[in-house]
């Protein structure tokens, strides 16, 4: 397998929702997923459609087709999307990709449809197809969704785990790298806390890299022992 970093853009956090003395600028981060299997896209995107939303984040967009070209792609060599959740600077470039399977947990599905989450728009349009989750399950060989609640009820990472060891898509289960790492050193101490319990079951597939949505940033595990 191999992992390529999409750069879709940026968005403006206000202080007041970052909880920081100034706003934050976040990239909107996706990944490329080669594998024997296909073509596997995790995120798509920055959506549009809700003044609101564009005047409250202020998003600049790369657009879907320009980024997967830089790697190679087309949007219709896509096989398969996972979005780790359906908030709008996941999903925006969905609508693109009609008719591939995204891969959602149910109560995130769910959830999105009842109104006032996300860009009604990006959840249900023409050649929307959903494979709805109820927890964990195999995409592919060495490729495995994960729940990681927490940021939303739904929401979903991508452990890929190959020859050379396992990488997480981790998603916004945390909004960044060093907030990942605090609590996975709680976890592993068992000091401070608390820390999300799905942790333990990211710990179980001993990753050496975890990758994240908003954060350029990431997290390594140890190097393996030599021999």
């Amino acid at each position: 397998m191999r992992v390529h970093r999409l750069d879709l853009g940026h968005f403006v956090r206000s202080a007041q929702e970052a909880g920081t003395p100034h706003a934050r600028v976040e990239p909107a981060l996706a990944y490329l997923v080669r594998h024997e299997r296909g073509l596997l896209l995790f995120d798509t995107g920055v959506g549009e459609g809700d003044p609101e939303a564009e005047a409250r984040y202020r998003p600049r967009r790369r657009g879907l087709a320009e980024a997967l070209a830089g790697v190679g792609v087309r949007p219709d060599d896509i096989d398969v999307v996972v979005n780790c959740h359906l908030h709008f600077d996941h999903c925006g470039g969905n609508p693109f990709l009609a008719g591939r399977p995204v891969l959602v947990q149910r109560t995130e599905l769910a959830t999105a449809r009842a109104g006032n989450y996300t860009i009604d728009a990006l959840v249900d349009f023409p050649g929307a197809r959903y494979e709805e989750l109820d927890g964990e399950a195999e995409v592919w060989p060495g490729v495995r969704v994960l729940p990681t609640p927490g940021h939303t009820a739904g929401h979903q990472s991508l452990v890929l785990t190959g020859a050379d060891g396992t990488v997480v898509l981790a998603g916004q289960a945390h909004d960044f790298a060093s907030q990942y790492a605090s609590d996975e050193m709680a976890r592993s101490t068992g000091a401070g806390g608390p820390w999300p319990s799905w942790l333990d079951r990211v710990a179980a597939f001993r990753p050496r890299r975890v990758l994240f949505a908003h954060d350029r940033s990431v997290w390594e595990g140890d190097a393996p022992a030599p021999g």
